[in-house]
């Protein structure tokens, strides 16, 4: 009983997860690609009949609605058109009967796809059309693959990938594959732990379906998946909570040495520049003092070479990642771990520096929270090692 009622649960509409301003996109996209490809079409063919066909509507709830999926990809769309456009005019020049025509026509054209690697749902429709378009389609013969479905599958390609990448959606959709900041060949640090790529590979394919989303997409909602639960499970710790109040910084015009004494003072690898105000202008450390001028340098180690130049403004970095004291714990495992940040100075909503954050507190804060949820004593590390 239950399985029958899963089964018909299935027949009541789920709900799509969509915002607002992409459902406006959709809409305003397939009415701005549609008109676009269609005027074009018909100045360039004039009266070629027909100089715009039906299957472009399909076509373009695709392109605009869901940019990301496979099936709407640049080759998926033009590929997908002509291949099943050719098959269409093949079975209804070699089989006499419309029906089986028109069948045959849409399961080769799907076999077709599948190898060329462009399925794309409306080619289906192409192939049809090719054979129940009517006289003008029969007596165009293969011209048909070309005008009208390869040029009105061009011009709303054109369309489609000057709107949506205006709308900041990206198209094509091409994974931004985030690089290890180090320049080796490990993953990322949040790759190493957790599911791997093999891992979800191997899975989608032992489901012998196939899915409509990206590999590469699923990936990343996966990790997010994963981000999401940590923030469930130690997102109460904040900022604020285990930054350094009592930071060491420097002016604009401090020189070089006296930034460098401050450094081997205080044992730290970063310095926030700070104005007269206190609003942080920008951040120098020690990899600025060492590396980052060094082509000025006659030995290549310029530290205890006289300056270089007279004011620290010369060597520091002017655009500057900073976190809020509001800002959750888990929200910096990303920037430590995997975009290759150290340190982070907290500001105020005027952006006056009032801590910093490396990653140290962050190890720290992380494995109290590890003892606290588990229930196990604090022992301080360095004790347990004596």
């Amino acid at each position: 009983m239950n399985d029958v009622r899963a089964w018909l649960h299935g027949f009541i509409p789920v709900s799509i997860n969509i915002g607002r301003r992409e459902k406006l996109c959709a809409c305003l996209g397939a009415w701005i690609g549609l008109m676009f490809a269609g005027l074009v079409s018909k100045a360039t063919l004039g009266d070629l009949n027909p100089w715009f066909i039906a299957p472009m509507g399909a076509s373009a709830v695709l392109l605009f609605g869901v940019p990301s999926s496979p099936l709407a990809q640049p080759w998926s769309l033009v590929g997908g058109n002509i291949v099943s456009a050719l098959v269409g005019v093949a079975c209804a020049h070699t089989i006499g009967d419309p029906v089986l025509a028109a069948s045959a026509a849409a399961a080769v054209a799907i076999a077709a796809m599948f190898a060329l690697r462009c399925l794309h749902p409306p080619s289906g429709a192409v192939a049809l059309t090719a054979v129940l378009g009517g006289p003008a389609v029969f007596a165009s013969g293969y011209r048909f693959a070309l005008w009208p479905v390869g040029l009105n599958s061009v011009f709303l390609l054109v369309a489609a990938l000057v709107f949506n990448n205006l709308m900041r959606r990206r198209y094509p959709h091409a994974h931004l594959h985030h690089t290890n900041p180090h320049h080796t060949a490990d993953p990322l640090p949040t790759e190493r732990l957790g599911f791997t790529r093999a891992d979800l590979d191997a899975v989608l394919k032992s489901h012998q379906q196939f899915l409509d989303v990206d590999p590469d997409d699923l990936e990343e909602i996966l990790r997010h998946a994963e981000l999401k639960a940590y923030h469930r499970r130690f997102g109460q710790i904040h900022c604020a909570d285990l930054m350094s109040k009592d930071v060491v910084t420097v002016r604009q015009s401090t020189s070089p040495q006296a930034a460098w004494r401050l450094l081997a003072k205080h044992k730290i690898k970063t310095l926030p520049v700070v104005d007269d105000s206190g609003v942080l202008v920008g951040i120098v450390s020690l990899h600025d003092m060492m590396i980052g001028h060094e082509h000025d340098a006659p030995t290549g180690f310029w530290p205890p070479q006289l300056p270089l130049v007279e004011h620290i403004e010369h060597l520091m970095t002017r655009e500057v990642r900073t976190a809020t004291p509001d800002q959750l714990l888990t929200d910096l495992v990303p920037l430590f771990s995997d975009a290759g940040y150290h340190h982070l100075p907290v500001v105020d909503p005027q952006r006056r520096v009032i801590g910093m954050v490396t990653q140290s507190d962050l190890v720290a804060a992380l494995y109290r929270a590890r003892l606290e949820e588990t229930g196990s004593p604090a022992r301080s590390p360095l004790a347990a090692a004596a």
